[in-house]
């Protein structure tokens, strides 16, 4: 054998620092790794995060008896996340990709019949004192439940109030400030102005844009890393912290069942479809002290036409899902990092008049905070006290 294949060798095995180096990340659960430009002129940290969800439910017939039983086995959320600065650290921009069939679900001739895998892809500049714009697709800021990332919520999934009102993310812009009344009394105020078809929409404004302005009052000054975002009191607030807030938004010449949500109202006009203008109503509050979490929300949503209708005034099947929601969930966290939740939850839609009760006691243990979790609940539902069932999840949930 010549030196210089022994040499070469001889490197392979050793593991020579010269062909291989150790990548330092950061600390559990704040990204994969960060990349900082070579004049620090930019900066993108780049984490990935995955959710793993059994789910069993059973039917309740009038006897009391249980029937169709069903189970499933489902990678909920697997998504990548990237984020940073570029050029000042005034000028950010954040980019969530989802590539579990839930997170690309919803394709339509409206999305060009692709899979949606952008959830956001946003630039904020904060261009004066406490005014930030934002620029591209995103959540906008509508009840705290949604803005809430699913990350971090305190139960296996959202409530059914979400499921109904919530007005998800958009494309458009946001205007974000904040100011102190007081030395402790934060006050945040958003605006934004969106296209008003919900994300990934490829083929341009169907109807009108959609308006949505929120206030939040924090009467007791900023939660520890931002907790009134967060489910469950993770840091232990040491005072007790309070937001209060409310959002308006209206949805011009809306042609789909929620808003920007839902599916589209198509009929025999020139447009092609019925529109509608759709007013969405959400007031919430978010309390916490010393391991002690409440959250509740309202949502109201309403129509000046609910019901579909084709040019000669028949009726398409369609209508605006109308109708109001109250959600109220609490839970204490032990120092042992384990929580027991409780959540209620009450859905009346107008156009049909039926209600749903929900009935939610969740169990979880963070590991690592949000970002190593299990967590589990149950569920009892019923439906106008005629229907009902029972439901239970558990879900491992991992953020790098």
């Amino acid at each position: 054998m010549g030196l210089k294949n022994y040499l070469i060798i001889t490197i392979l095995l050793t593991g020579n620092p010269l062909l291989a180096q150790e990548i330092i990340s950061p600390k559990f659960g704040k990204g994969l790794f960060n990349l900082v430009g070579k004049d620090s002129t930019w900066t993108m940290k780049v984490g990935a995060r995955m959710q793993f969800l059994t789910t069993n439910s059973w039917d309740i017939n009038g006897n009391g008896d249980f029937e169709k039983a069903e189970s499933s086995f489902l990678v909920r959320r697997a998504r990548l996340k990237f984020g940073g600065y570029a050029l000042s650290p005034k000028l950010t921009y954040k980019i969530e990709l989802g590539l579990s069939n839930r997170d690309m679900s919803g394709t339509s001739q409206y999305t060009s019949n692709a899979p949606r895998y952008i959830l956001d892809a946003v630039v904020k500049w904060n261009f004066y004192k406490n005014f930030t714009l934002w620029a591209g697709q995103a959540k906008l800021p509508g009840n705290r439940e949604r803005v809430i990332s699913s990350g971090n919520i305190q139960f296996v999934d959202r409530s059914i109030l979400d499921k109904h009102f919530n007005i998800n993310r958009d494309i458009g812009l946001q205007l974000r400030h904040h100011f102190n009344l007081s030395e402790k009394f934060l006050i945040r105020d958003m605006f934004s102005i969106s296209q008003g078809e919900g994300r990934n929409i490829t083929i341009g404004n169907l109807g009108g844009h959609q308006y949505t302005a929120r206030v939040e009052l924090l009467p007791f000054g900023k939660f520890t890393e931002k907790g009134d975002y967060i489910g469950s009191d993770i840091k232990r607030e040491q005072t007790p912290k309070l937001s209060f807030a409310a959002t308006y938004n209206f949805n011009d010449k809306a042609v789909k069942t929620k808003g920007s949500q839902g599916t589209y109202m198509e009929n025999d006009s020139k447009e092609g479809f019925f529109e509608t203008n759709i007013n969405t109503i959400f007031i919430d509050t978010m309390f916490k002290y010393k391991g002690v979490s409440f959250m509740g929300e309202y949502a109201n949503r309403d129509t000046n036409r609910a019901t579909a209708i084709n040019t000669d005034g028949t009726p398409t099947g369609d209508s605006v899902q109308e109708g109001s929601s109250v959600n109220l969930q609490a839970g204490y966290l032990c120092k042992s990092n384990w929580e027991v939740a409780g959540r209620y939850t009450t859905v009346t839609f107008s156009g049909n008049g039926y209600t749903t009760n929900q009935y939610t006691l969740g169990v979880s243990k963070y590991i690592v905070g949000h970002k190593l979790k299990v967590q589990s609940d149950f569920s009892y539902e019923t439906i106008d006290n005629n229907t009902s069932g029972l439901l239970y999840r558990l879900q491992f949930d991992i953020h790098f």
